[in-house]
Order: structure tokens, then sequence, then C-alpha cells
């Protein structure tokens, strides 16, 4: 907090009321409310030099110079909006992030093949826990909601894997023999939440962000918010601003048709909603990926 005084000092800011909320501190001053939060220690120290550097300030200002500990900048009080259109706005807004920031870099297979084999070994973990999971659950005489819940899907989750097992292997072919691949800046922890609306759009809590694949923005956002909105209409609009490559577009839809692991040992009412909101969002992957498969798109029943 002394550091703190110092840069209150020499900006002649002079607080009168302090509110916490999250991670953030929301201050009164002579000179307007100020959100003050301090860095963590993973931020890229200079991502917003790089972002001014390729004309992408959609971010609150901030106070004074960049401080080394702390983030602090304007408070921008938001302009009430329905969550769809606020939505909509934001993947405008990250289709224009990337646009502003891609490059190609020099890769060769090994960089693939890595990224093969880490989805390939998830997918053959998935694979086993889940079929080990309801042979235990089957020997039951009684099931518990979540446990007949999930024995009631598990075919459906069974299948989600196996398709992305195969497509992982076309993907692989689509890519081992490119030489060079497509990075952005990625913010890296999109949500709702941290996307604000007055005269201007703006992307908040850049703690995360770093140079990759922008598919990886897109994955992100989806497992948070599959069942909020309609993606169909979201990845339309991105995509008329920045459209995917065919390799990209591949390994978004393997990686959000693989479920997440369920855990059976919490609370039986919070595992039966867990599992009710996996089983939903892997049918809702499902119709957002059948216009691109629709002739293509097989049902996998059996892991082969």
């Amino acid at each position: 907090m002394l550091e703190l005084r110092d840069f209150f000092k020499q900006y002649d800011i002079r607080p009168n009321q302090y509110r916490k909320v999250g991670k953030a501190m929301f201050v009164s001053t002579n000179q307007g409310t100020i959100v003050v939060k301090e860095k963590s220690e993973t931020m890229d120290p200079h991502i917003y030099e790089y972002l001014d550097s390729r004309s992408f300030n959609y971010y609150p200002p901030h106070v004074g110079e960049l401080n080394e500990r702390y983030e602090i900048t304007n408070y921008i009080e938001e302009i009430s909006m329905p969550e769809e259109q606020k939505m909509m706005d934001m993947i405008h807004l990250v289709a224009l992030l990337h646009s502003k920031t891609t490059h190609y870099k020099e890769v060769d297979e090994a960089d693939f093949k890595k990224i093969y084999e880490d989805i390939q070994n998830n997918i053959e973990y998935l694979y086993s826990y889940y079929t080990d999971l309801i042979s235990v659950i089957e020997t039951k005489v009684m099931m518990s909601p979540a446990e007949y819940l999930l024995a009631r899907n598990i075919t459906k989750i069974l299948s989600s894997i196996n398709y992305s097992k195969h497509e992982l292997e076309k993907w692989y072919e689509l890519v081992k023999d490119k030489r060079k691949q497509r990075f952005v800046v990625v913010h890296n922890n999109l949500s709702i939440d941290h996307f604000i609306r007055n005269k201007e759009s703006y992307l908040v809590s850049w703690d995360r962000a770093k140079i990759d694949l922008p598919i990886f923005d897109l994955y992100k956002l989806y497992k948070r918010h599959a069942l909020d909105f309609d993606f169909e209409t979201l990845l339309s609009v991105y995509e008329r601003s920045y459209p995917l490559l065919d390799e990209e577009r591949k390994l978004l839809f393997i990686l959000i048709s693989l479920p997440d692991k369920i855990e059976m040992g919490s609370s039986i009412y919070e595992t039966t909603i867990e599992i009710s909101e996996q089983v939903d969002r892997l049918f809702k992957t499902d119709n957002l990926l059948s216009p691109y498969y629709a002739k293509e798109k097989e049902k996998y029943s059996d892991y082969k």
C-alpha cells in the first residue's frame, strides 16, 4: 500500500473511499473513480505496448505511467444492454483483436505433433476414465441420481470422445506438412464479465494474455458460456470478420467436443447438475457442428 500512496501523491490523487470487488479495488478520488488491481506474476509486462503498436487500444485507459506492481485504470461506467447484444459486441472486438495482431511463425512437424500428442493423451485418458467409471456404476443395485444420469448419457459422452479421436487424425493429416502457422494475441480469459460497453468497447483482465492460436479464445469462451448464448450466430459473426483456416476450425471443433472429467466424489446434487450441463453442452456442440459436417459427420459409438 505504501507504493500506492506514493503513486497517488505523484499524480495528486486523493482517495476518499475504497470498495473491494473480487481482485479489484474501486477507489473514489478527487479525480473520479479509479480501479486498482495487483498484477499477476504471469502477466506480460509489455502487453499494452504491443497492443498499442497494433492500433488496438480497447482497454480501460491507465492512470499515469504503467505501474510495475499494480494495474491502475479509470473506471468505465457500463451501459445497460441485453446480455446477448453485449456478447455480440464482444465477439466483434475479439475478431478485431485477432485481426490486428495476426502474424505467422515458422514451425515444423514437431510443433504440430506436440499438439496432437497432448490431445491424443487427453482423449485416451478420458475414454479410460469414463469406461472404468461406468463399469463401476453398472454393478450397483441402487444408483444415485448422478450415477443414473451418467449411465443414461454415457453413450453420448463416449461417442463425443470417439468423434474427437477420429477428427484428430484428420487434423494431423492436414497440418503435419505445413511449415507456417498463424498466431495472434489471445486474451485467454474471455468472459462476458470481462467486457465493458460504453461509448467504446473495452476488454479487461489481460493478466493471462499471450501469443497463441486464435481458436483458444473461442474455445475458452465456449467452455464458459456454451449454454448461455447462441454460438452458431457468434461463430458466424466472428468468421465474417476473421475467417478461420480449415485446420483451425477442425481443431476448435475437436476441443469443444471433448467432455470434461466429472468427479463423482462431490455432493450428489452438484454432480447431477454438472453432468446435466455437460450433456446439454455436448448436444449443443452437435448442433453447432452439424452445418459443417452435414454430409460427413458420423456417430462414433465404438472406440477404435
